[in-house]
């Protein structure tokens, strides 16, 4: 049976004019965009303001998540090398400052796309070097070489998504995908460039408590993690994981209000927040701003 949505779950519209722009764009050079590979709810706020998160290595993920969109498949698109160089002309050409990059999960290539997501971070630092550059990369199996090769671009911001509760994450995840991989690869991160900040994020409303999301706020403050955001799951489609909750944003503020008590150092929380969602946005230029000042 599906649960009626709150009056509360609605999004404000934007402008569509950025939009339309930047959807001919991607279309035009062949890119990817999570905000459409992923049914993203903010996608025209979010383009409308000139901000989109790219999608590298094919829109074809070798991981079956069961809250995921993204088409799944056991060998991913063949891989486009000219991809980082289109990434750098894209964002060039609008004059983004802050940009994401994330990609699907790539079991299939040896190195599990490590080195093409380093090139588009070098490209792009090349090609618009006042561009600060967030990656939100997959787990790459825990594999030190891959990680260290990322971390390597310099990108400024490295998110890994821990996605839920731990005593959610065997049965909603990729068999490959775990709790704790998950958290030891944003402990490398931090080891191989205390530096860079590091994000993370979960989704609210498959069943979890919240103590287990305040254990799993605490487990990510033990990796050093800078950034969380914390939003609803929304279904995808009647295949998808079943939807337990929609989650009040009281509820929400609540605990973005424990999560700065913590110490992470920006909470975005609320229905409409994900991983990429540019909510934080502001914040994390300003931060990294003002510690490049103080070096």
């Amino acid at each position: 049976m599906l649960m009626a949505k709150p009056d509360w779950l609605t999004i404000k519209p934007a402008s569509t004019e950025k939009y339309h722009e930047i959807k001919d764009t991607v279309r035009e050079l062949g890119l990817h965009t999570v905000c459409t590979e992923a049914h993203c709810p903010n996608i025209t706020e979010c383009w409308s303001g000139g901000t989109a998160t790219f999608m590298v290595l094919g829109d074809k993920c070798t991981r079956g998540c069961r809250f995921c969109a993204v088409q799944k498949m056991a060998h991913g698109v063949n891989v486009d090398k000219q991809e980082p160089e289109k990434l750098g002309q894209v964002i060039g050409k609008w004059g983004l400052d802050y940009v994401v990059i994330t990609s699907v999960c790539r079991d299939d290539l040896e190195d599990q796309g490590a080195e093409h997501f380093a090139r588009c971070v070098e490209e792009i630092k090349k090609q618009s070097p006042g561009t600060i550059v967030e990656l939100l990369i997959p787990d790459f199996r825990g594999e030190l070489d891959c990680l260290e090769r990322v971390v390597s671009a310099k990108p400024d911001v490295v998110g890994h998504n821990l996605e839920t509760v731990e005593r959610l994450s065997p049965q909603i995840r990729d068999r490959r995908a775990a709790y704790k991989q998950s958290l030891e690869v944003l402990l490398k991160i931090k080891k191989f460039d205390p530096g860079i900040y590091t994000k993370s994020a979960m989704m609210l409303g498959i069943g979890e408590s919240d103590e287990e999301v305040l254990t799993a706020m605490r487990d990510l403050r033990l990796m050093n993690v800078d950034f969380l955001a914390l939003g609803q799951y929304l279904r995808p489609s009647q295949h998808h994981l079943e939807l337990e909750e929609y989650v009040h944003p009281d509820k929400f503020r609540e605990f973005e209000k424990r999560g700065m008590e913590m110490g992470f150092k920006y909470v975005a929380a609320g229905p409409f927040v994900r991983s990429s969602y540019r909510a934080g946005e502001f914040f994390i230029k300003a931060a990294i701003s003002r510690d490049k000042a103080i070096s």
